[in-house]
């Protein structure tokens, strides 16, 4: 089938023409999530004619998906998204080139997947990588089209630091836990993504094509139950400061690790190296730089940029578990602490005054926080964040900060670690038992954890 016939109904409307098509066919878009907002954004993008669709993704497909990330099939099930979106799009347009990007966007990776493409569409399902999208798009001055949905309704917009507001202007500081429910605790109709995703799709073609008037300077609100949509204006903030280099980019947001630099940060240097072997020590020790970064470790003490990027090697720190007591007995990355999230939810406050008691006593800053796969990690840091110094090793404050009780605290930087205890039992089956195993070799030491934690924190 040849390209005219393709798209020749797309090609007669006023502003494309062959040129435009051409225009198309030259631009390179980034899908930033194949879920309910990248779906249809995807197929529709694939469909006009797009000559690289970029899709950035670290999550597999779940049957609760399927009502609105109509981009995968039951047959998908279990697959990565981002092979499973990449397969459908290539079915629908083979002349269009998927690239995939099978990893979860930070402020260490966000820089080198998003360079080179001319329009990120961010889909994103955590605000720590709405943030990092939104630094690495203004510093790179690329069009950053954004969305999202809640139950039915969503907002969308389009953010151009040298034309207008950026993503911080909307929200310049994370909002707290509980503001804002997601998908999974609040639901969501599977048709409104669709609707969102497809005008995002609208955006990135008004923008290639050089036509109408893109969603720049304007959040368009949707509700679903009285079919309306509405116009809130959005000006740049001028207190809002814009990242000026790499080194800015997810300036108070959480940072994310790998389960292969958490080895390093627990000691599990013998497994890093050798699988099969045998249980790492009970007390950190010095950062396993090797599977970092090929730059030397130079200051084993604090995070330290060893590229242009932002890649770092890790401190040794603490490592905090947030599952339920029920799963930990089956499994621990060792070391780990138990802090499940209910708790954190609860008291907020008594749970940091917890994180800072266990820092202290190894005398360490970084917290590493992990769930089972991921979800609840990025949850318990919304909590956290507002109540410690994320970033304090960056300005060189890690020793202490005094909150409004005038009393100096062990500052603290939180990182969320990617993939959790799944991740870690795939790459390192040997130092701990998988989440399903539970007879395995760590059951024991995380039900004696679990033991000890309660009987100290007064659990029942």
């Amino acid at each position: 089938m040849s390209s005219t016939g393709r798209y020749a109904r797309q090609t007669r409307v006023p502003g494309v023409g062959e040129a435009g098509q051409e225009k198309l066919s030259r631009a390179r878009v980034l899908l930033v999530g194949a879920g309910g907002l990248g779906s249809p954004a995807g197929q529709y993008l694939a469909a006009a004619g797009i000559g690289t669709i970029g899709i950035v993704d670290d999550d597999r497909v779940e049957l609760s998906n399927l009502h609105r990330q109509v981009i995968h099939r039951t047959e998908d099930v279990g697959r990565p998204k981002v092979e499973s979106a990449a397969d459908a799009l290539r079915a629908l347009n083979p002349q269009v080139a998927v690239v995939t990007h099978d990893l979860r966007l930070t402020a260490d990776t966000v820089m080198d997947v998003v360079e080179g493409y001319d329009i990120v569409v961010d889909g994103a399902d955590s605000f720590a990588t709405r943030y990092v999208v939104s630094d690495a798009c203004t510093l790179l001055d690329i069009p950053h089209v954004w969305a999202a949905v809640l139950t039915d309704g969503g907002q969308l917009s389009v953010f151009h630091g040298s034309r207008g507001p950026v993503y911080r202007d909307l929200l310049p500081v994370m909002p707290p836990a509980g503001a804002v429910p997601s998908c999974a605790v609040a639901g969501v109709l599977g048709t409104v993504p669709g609707v969102l995703g497809t005008a995002m799709a609208g955006e990135v073609l008004k923008l290639v094509l050089g036509i109408g008037r893109p969603a720049i300077g304007r959040v368009l609100v949707y509700d679903m139950l009285t079919a309306e949509w509405e116009t809130v204006p959005l000006a740049r903030s001028p207190r809002v400061a814009r990242p000026q280099t790499a080194a800015d980019v997810g300036r108070g947001v959480p940072r994310q690790v790998s389960v292969t630099q958490l080895a390093g940060v627990v000691g599990a240097v013998s497994a890093v190296g050798a699988p099969g072997a045998s249980r790492a020590p009970v007390h950190p020790v010095q950062p396993f730089a090797a599977s970092v970064s090929e730059t030397p470790v130079q200051e084993p003490a604090s995070e330290t940029r060893n590229r242009r990027t932002g890649d770092r090697s890790l401190a040794a720190g603490l490592v905090v578990d947030v599952r339920t007591p029920a799963e930990a007995a089956r499994g621990m990355i060792p070391d780990a602490r138990l802090l499940p999230l209910d708790r954190i939810e609860s008291d907020p406050e008594d749970a940091v005054a917890q994180l800072r008691e266990w820092s202290a006593q190894i005398d360490a800053v970084d917290v590493y926080v992990h769930c089972q796969a991921g979800a609840r990690s990025a949850r318990a840091l919304e909590v956290l964040g507002p109540l410690v110094d994320v970033d304090a090793g960056a300005r060189g404050d890690v020793d202490t900060e005094t909150r409004g009780d005038g009393v100096p605290h062990p500052a603290l930087r939180l990182h969320d670690v990617v993939g959790g205890y799944e991740a870690w039992a795939r790459e390192f089956p040997d130092t701990g038992a998988r989440s399903e195993d539970a007879d395995g070799p760590w059951a024991a030491a995380g039900r004696d954890a679990i033991s000890r934690q309660e009987s100290a924190t007064g659990r029942e």
